[in-house]
């Protein structure tokens, strides 16, 4: 009985490596998504919270971090590996689903962004200017979900660096 337990946590224990692992490496970073700013654009107040949502979404999709956490999240404040996600809106055109059902050369919805993905001591990894739109059939805030895979891809696209040994044992 004792060596089954054995072969088992044999067994066992790589799939709890790879539950980890994303791509051939091991999700070692957690992320907090701040709430969006909107800068000096007009972006109405619905766009500005369905861009965050989608930025939420699609980085837990993408299963980079360890963790997703929003804003606020009390959970945030034991994590020593934590890099910070800022994003303020740059400029936003509102388009129309009307014209855009009619015409395929007017009604497009246009949103822009600068986005930030630091640390929490301030080192910025990332700044990035990223468009999001939707320009043929879709509703206007698909635009905010197209935004929120370039936020993504765009992140993907760099390197982190080794985050620093946790202290915990």
């Amino acid at each position: 009985m004792s060596l089954t337990a054995v072969a088992i946590g044999i067994a066992i224990m790589p799939l709890a490596v790879l539950a980890g692992a994303t791509r051939g490496r091991v999700a070692q970073w957690s992320v907090e998504v701040n709430q969006v700013e909107a800068g000096d654009s007009n972006v109405a107040p619905e766009f500005k919270a369905a861009i965050y949502e989608n930025v939420v979404i699609e980085l837990a999709k993408a299963k980079q971090f360890s963790a997703v956490l929003r804003s606020g999240d009390r959970s945030a404040n034991g994590v020593s590996n934590l890099l910070i996600l800022k994003t303020t809106v740059e400029s936003y055109r509102p388009g129309s689903e009307t014209k855009r059902a009619v015409t395929t050369v007017t009604g497009t919805t246009k949103l822009r962004v600068r986005t930030q993905l630091c640390t929490q001591d301030g080192q910025v990894l990332l700044e990035r200017v990223v468009d999001g739109d939707v320009r043929f059939l879709g509703e206007n805030l698909r635009a905010t979900h197209n935004l929120a895979r370039n936020v993504v891809k765009a992140i993907k696209q760099v390197t982190l660096p080794e985050p620093a040994p946790s202290n915990h044992a």
